[in-house]
């Protein structure tokens, strides 16, 4: 027999809705057999339900009257499968997620606690049957089985409410303070692209370990910095290249107005982030007249007195995000460095194919990016990036219980608030299913599973 039985007739498939109108026409006069004749039920079918109505009084459920083929043999009624399905779910939307065998020894445990009638075999392994799993996985749709992504402890807390509420206040007051229209605001970001890629090919079914030829073993990364504002515009790039001096002929292939600069470290610092505003500056037409709002990250590198200094007087209000939530409100991380980081793989494959023997370098990344850039940053992907995170336009109110759900686990009441200073309740004790597990004696039947 199939692990999933596949219905083939809509026998004994009845709605308890049509059986209970037709009892209370029953019960105002109408004849049984003319009830049956109107509603399309069986008389027999209906007779019987009349009675099991009649012995359950006005504290009839679907538990003690039911019609057709009903399931005898399950560990856990419908309503306590429900309330372990939010449960599971819940621990996963706080980053605290159960493996398929741990949902087995949860479901275990609860028969255990509440005297529920289960198989032998859950007793022997002291865990729920793989059956049940899959069973339960099927009739609960609302989780699934998936890799978990490794997230960072300070990256799940920081996102909380307290810091998305900052933020937007601040952001709010910003805009009101100025009257920014979409082409004023303006986000930016750094990404490193190396000279190795990682290009998916075809091969043959059964081979493990497929390989291909890069341009060397090891790679050595440029870092690129980008800004786009809400209109969907794109200012040409900025190139940090591993050198202690810069030259011109480093972007010579790169976008149409790009620049470089160079520093040993390869990231972003104080002397290149001012190089980029003035290059910010002359593209965006920023001055005390016109001013633009660039929002970033709060790195160091971006608020170096000098920075702030020329910022302020060319007209550029500064706006960070807090600490380790960019991946969340920085437009560039929603839904354009997903698509770059694709295109310049492509990209990269495709010089490899044009230049068979050769090993790509720095100077050569400024022409991938001139090929990648325009696929990936398209007018459409950078306007939903601003609407993913609600910057423009805007939206405080974005983000939900659900997505600052990982901060649970560390969120404590501010003492200086005159809050209730309360501990948060615990995992277990917030989603409270335990009294739909009370039963006064063992669940009758429970099948093999």
């Amino acid at each position: 027999m199939p692990k999933k039985r596949l219905r083939k007739t809509e026998r004994e498939q009845c709605d308890i809705t049509k059986y209970e109108n037709a009892y209370k026409e029953v019960k105002r006069g109408t004849s049984l057999r003319r009830v049956a004749e109107i509603h399309e039920v069986n008389r027999m079918s209906l007779l019987r339900y009349i009675r099991k109505r009649g012995k359950a009084g006005t504290g009839h459920n679907e538990d003690n009257v039911s019609m057709g083929y009903v399931a005898h043999n399950k560990v856990f009624s419908e309503e306590q499968e429900q309330q372990l399905s939010k449960y599971i779910t819940r621990c996963a939307e706080i980053y605290f997620g159960l493996s398929p065998k741990e949902v087995r020894k949860l479901a275990f445990e609860l028969s255990t606690k509440y005297n529920l009638k289960r198989p032998a075999a859950w007793l022997e392994n002291e865990m729920a049957g793989e059956e049940w799993f899959r069973s339960f996985m099927n009739r609960n749709p609302s989780p699934s089985v998936g890799v978990a992504q490794a997230t960072s402890l300070s990256r799940a807390t920081s996102f909380n409410k307290t810091n998305v509420e900052a933020f937007y206040d601040n952001l709010q007051n910003v805009m009101g303070r100025h009257t920014y229209e979409p082409q004023d605001i303006y986000n930016l970001d750094e990404t490193g692209v190396t000279t190795v890629q990682k290009p998916d090919i075809v091969a043959r079914r059964g081979i493990r370990q497929v390989g291909a030829l890069p341009s060397a073993e090891r790679g050595t990364l440029v870092t690129v910095a980008f800004a786009l504002n809400a209109l969907g515009n794109t200012i040409p790039p900025l190139f940090i290249f591993p050198r202690v001096r810069y030259h011109d002929h480093f972007v010579r292939d790169g976008p149409v107005g790009s620049i470089g600069t160079a520093n040993p470290s390869r990231w972003m610092q104080d002397t290149s982030f001012l190089v980029f505003l003035e290059h910010f500056k002359k593209f965006s037409n920023a001055s005390p007249t016109h001013r633009v709002l660039l929002v970033l990250d709060n790195h160091s590198s971006h608020i170096h007195i000098s920075t702030l200094d020329f910022c302020k007087e060319n007209g550029i209000t500064l706006l960070s995000f807090p600490p380790r939530c960019s991946y969340k409100l920085q437009p560039l991380d929603r839904s354009g460095f997903g698509p770059l980081k694709k295109t310049i793989n492509t990209a990269c494959d495709g010089w490899m194919r044009s230049h068979p023997g050769k090993t790509m370098t720095i100077y050569d990344i400024p022409g991938i990016i001139k090929t990648a850039m325009p696929l990936a940053l398209t007018q459409a992907n950078v306007q939903a990036g601003f609407c993913k995170t609600g910057i423009y336009p805007y939206n405080g109110n974005l983000f939900q219980e659900v997505d600052i759900a990982p901060s649970f686990v560390t969120d404590r009441p501010n003492p200086d608030t005159g809050e209730n200073n309360e501990i948060p309740p615990l995992l277990s004790q917030e989603i409270d299913f335990s009294p739909s597990f009370e039963t006064d004696g063992p669940n009758p039947g429970a099948g093999e599973n």
